[in-house]
């Protein structure tokens, strides 16, 4: 048997050497918590109570070490386990724990103890944290402004970059891009950006070229030009295509200067070998020029013996039909980019020419109709033969001398294209409602006319009358009345009748003034009356036998006046022939209460002229008609002013012109040049079958006294004279014996300027 005596104190002490860190505590207890070895002996033993005085083993509580506390119940729960590791927190400060059973043979479990400050541990890991966080932050601050200022000059290549992506996407392409990079990624996307900028460019100005351009000719090669700025070519020729010819519109050089020399047309299937390929193929080609190529394009293109190579592109429309073509010619080889670009643009150029030759299209038969149309009011009516022909030339006459005045009133007057389209359209349509007038109104050359001339009816009355004074005085004869007196009175019956018959028929042809003795005279002779014996109901028309309706029919014989005015003769209005008062139109004109009248003392009553007030009204609604049928036609935005300038060539500048008595301020420029021109046509006009055309000064003399009395514009009648507008117009449309000597200044002596302005 072996024995040891170990001392408490010396397994403290050894107990403290085997501490990890000076905080670090290590107790040896045994299975109930005694403690049996503690770097402090003198706490391990503590002093007996009172009732028995022996001293005993302090538990591991009752060290005052804090951390060991809580270890009490652990130590008693190990029995058979080997270890156990533990975290203890203890007034904030966390602590790690372990148990370890020692095996000891014979002797009852003994537990060791060892309590660690976690603070202490883990001291070295957090120094060495602390040392790489230091050379991290250090690091960091070495390199971040290293890294911003890199990040600043690749930011601000960016950003300039996106600045010009945000003005391409706002369409400025006011200025290139300049950024200078020493990455060579953002140098690559600069050049990119701007070669990207410059194609869009280009592709903007030619559609802007295009849209603003209304003039076909003029577009072809302005068109022309733009292609060959944009591909870089040295000259080019467009091509119109038309029933299987290609017909040159255009052809220029880069400098904008056309080509010298007569460009052939050229046929669709024999067109070259280059052309005939990108016509075959449908798509743009670029190649060397054979002689073949070079001889289609004839004698215009020889002095560009520089030009080896060529573009030859196709122009097709939406549905793929040909609609033209372009050669470009070029001093170098063509690349796959610039062919590329060539063929874009020439979808925009196809489309374009397509867009404007649709609209050409219509404005030429928009054109063609209200010609034909003028045309068809001349041609109803030889009364009003070449006037709607003519007044549009005086009209743009007098427009012109206004644009070109450098004083007065009209000195800053000027037309744009749209202006000057507008005063077409106006001039050539002023009349256009005449096609509503009855021809045998328009035609109305005596009073009594009207399909036919009724004075052929009044002549056979005064013969009846005749016959009715010869029968009677044979008849006096025969009952034993005296012959020669008999035929004395049947004589100076028949003088009587045949003076009064010329007297009727002087009436009918009509004048400038009838007196009221005349008209006197006439109802004199109306109280003639004559027998009629057959029935004037039966072989006419429904509307005429309706008329007759409203009187009962007499028993025949019937006697009649000479010249009658019968119910039969009055056409009523209907309420489509009336014109209300507060119509949308502003129309005032004074409407008769009765469409016509066809009364034979009526008519032949008429103080001037041929015309009934009824007959001049549908005269004069020609205006109204004019003005009605333009206002309903949709007329686009540069146009809309035709119906103003058309239906206002009969008004005056005092308001008391038709229909709408307008006053001068009321009215535009042009619809006062139109109603110069209007009068002016009428009173020189020689193709009026019923008046002799008047001499210059005697037209002149009458539109004189009409700007005295405020009829017509005094300022532009001023202009009219001076800029020698009626000169122009009289040396073209009229005869030679019409046009003497005029006094200009004596004309506009008297003129009266009315306050507006233009």
């Amino acid at each position: 048997m072996v024995g040891a005596d170990i001392l408490l104190d010396t397994l403290g002490e050894n107990l403290a050497r085997q501490k990890v860190t000076p905080g670090s505590v290590m107790v040896l207890v045994d299975s109930q918590g005694h403690v049996l070895a503690y770097e402090e002996a003198s706490r391990m033993v503590l002093a007996s109570p009172a009732s028995d005085g022996k001293p005993s083993l302090a538990r591991i509580d009752e060290l005052g070490v804090p951390a060991l506390v809580p270890l009490l119940p652990v130590v008693r729960k190990m029995q058979d386990e080997e270890a156990q590791i533990l975290g203890v927190t203890v007034s904030g400060n966390t602590w790690r724990v372990s148990v370890n059973r020692l095996l000891l043979e014979g002797v009852p479990p003994l537990y060791l103890v060892t309590a660690i400050p976690e603070s202490e541990l883990m001291a070295g890991a957090l120094r060495v944290i602390q040392h790489s966080a230091s050379a991290t932050l250090l690091v960091l601050l070495l390199t971040i402004p290293l890294t911003w200022l890199l990040a600043q000059s690749i930011s601000r290549s960016l950003r300039r970059l996106a600045s010009e992506a945000e003005a391409i996407r706002h369409f400025e392409f006011s200025r290139p891009i300049a950024l200078e990079s020493s990455i060579k990624e953002v140098t690559e996307l600069v050049l990119t950006m701007d070669g990207m900028k410059r194609t869009i460019h280009r592709f903007l100005d030619i559609s802007e070229t295009v849209a603003a351009e209304q003039n076909f000719d003029r577009l072809l090669p302005r068109l022309l030009s733009d292609t060959l700025s944009a591909s870089g070519a040295r000259a080019g020729v467009l091509y119109l295509a038309e029933d299987g010819q290609l017909n040159p519109a255009a052809a220029l050089d880069d400098t904008g200067s056309a080509l010298a020399g007569e460009l052939p047309s050229l046929d669709v299937a024999r067109a070259g070998p280059l052309l005939g390929a990108a016509l075959t193929d449908g798509v743009a080609r670029a190649n060397r020029l054979q002689p073949e190529d070079i001889a289609c394009l004839g004698p215009a293109t020889a002095n560009l013996a520089e030009a080896s190579h060529a573009i030859a592109v196709p122009l097709c429309n939406r549905k793929s039909e040909l609609v033209g073509a372009m050669i470009l010619l070029c001093d170098t080889a063509t690349d796959s980019s610039r062919l590329s670009f060539v063929k874009a643009l020439s979808g925009t150029a196809a489309v374009s020419l397509e867009s404007k030759a649709l609209i050409k299209a219509q404005k030429d038969l928009f054109e063609a109709f209200i010609q034909l149309l003028a045309t068809a009011i001349d041609a109803k009516s030889p009364y009003t033969g070449g006037h709607c022909a003519r007044v549009p030339e005086l009209t743009k006459m007098l427009a012109r001398a206004a644009c070109a005045a450098s004083s007065g009133p009209y000195q800053d007057f000027q037309l744009t294209e749209d202006d000057w389209e507008a005063l077409h359209v106006a001039a050539w349509l002023h009349d256009c409602g005449k096609v509503t007038t009855p021809e045998y109104v328009v035609d109305k050359a005596t009073k009594l006319e009207a399909i036919h001339d009724r004075i052929h009816e009044i002549r056979m009355r005064f013969e009846v009358l005749k016959r009715d004074a010869e029968i009677s005085g044979l008849q006096a004869i025969v009952a034993g009345t005296d012959a020669e007196s008999v035929h004395r009175r049947v004589a100076a019956e028949l003088q009587r009748l045949d003076d009064d018959f010329a007297f009727v028929a002087s009436c009918n042809e009509g004048g400038e003034f009838m007196a009221p003795e005349s008209i006197d005279r006439l109802r004199s002779i109306a109280t003639r009356t004559w027998l009629r014996t057959l029935d004037d109901r039966i072989g006419i028309s429904r509307e005429e036998k309706l008329r007759k309706a409203r009187t009962p029919c007499p028993k025949l014989p019937v006697v009649e006046a000479l010249l009658a005015d019968k119910p039969e003769h009055v056409f009523a209005r209907r309420p489509q022939d009336r014109m209300p008062e507060n119509n949308r139109w502003g129309f005032r004109m004074p409407v008769p209460a009765l469409l016509y009248n066809r009364g034979e003392l009526y008519n032949l009553s008429v103080a001037r002229g041929t015309l009934s007030a009824e007959e001049r009204y549908k005269i004069n609604e020609h205006i109204v008609q004019t003005l009605v049928m333009l206002s309903q036609l949709p007329f686009p935005r540069h146009l809309r002013q035709v119906p103003e300038i058309a239906g206002a060539h009969h008004e005056k500048m005092d308001g008391s012109g038709y229909p709408r008595q307008l006053r001068r301020e009321q009215m535009s420029p042009l619809a006062r040049m139109m109603a110069i021109a209007d009068i002016f046509e009428a009173l020189t006009a020689v193709d009026r079958p019923y008046k002799k055309g008047k001499t210059l000064s005697e037209a002149l003399a009458i539109m004189s006294r009409m700007q005295q009395e405020q009829h017509i514009d005094p300022d532009l009648f001023a202009l009219f004279l001076r800029a020698g507008v009626h000169l122009d117009y009289a040396r073209e449309f009229m005869q030679p014996e019409q046009v003497d000597a005029i006094d200009v200044e004596r004309l506009l002596a008297t003129t009266l300027r009315p306050p507006p302005a233009v």
